[in-house]
């Protein structure tokens, strides 16, 4: 029988990469929320309404896909910015699918948040430099 030596630091011996990840998400998130919050939306309402701009009008399941998130999730979300006028569901070709767009409400709100998300996104970038930021984005994608 052969007996392998470990050549490899022990997981539990490295910190938590779910952890770190996490609280960075979390501090970033905020960073994000406060500088669209004069636009009248959070960051989650912002990417939302990006998306549906670039793949509007589409359907919630198509939408879903492309955000990652559950379809019942992302209808809930859909509703609330429904109601705050900045989006328009309509019935598809089929009729069990509805499709969201975005309103004149939607637009001029994600047109007000862009600065101030890219004024955000500048921050972030020069606090990690350039090719820094670039690979935080690259080890992100990797997961």
């Amino acid at each position: 029988m052969r007996v392998y030596t470990r050549c490899m630091t022990d997981a539990s011996d490295l910190p938590c990469v779910c952890v770190a990840v996490r609280k960075a998400s979390r501090r970033i998130t905020t960073l994000y929320d406060a500088a669209v919050a004069p636009a009248g939306i959070t960051l989650a309402q912002f990417s939302l309404l990006k998306n549906i701009r670039r793949h509007g009008p589409v359907s919630l399941t198509r939408l879903s896909d492309i955000v990652e998130l559950d379809r019942s999730t992302l209808g809930r979300n859909v509703r609330v910015l429904e109601r705050l006028g900045l989006v328009q569901l309509e019935t598809g070709a089929d009729q069990r699918e509805a499709r969201v767009q975005l309103s004149d409400d939607g637009e001029a709100a994600l047109d007000r948040a862009m600065p101030l998300w890219r004024a955000a996104q500048t921050r972030i970038n020069d606090k990690l430099g350039p090719g820094r930021a670039a690979e935080l984005t690259a080890l992100l994608s990797a997961l």
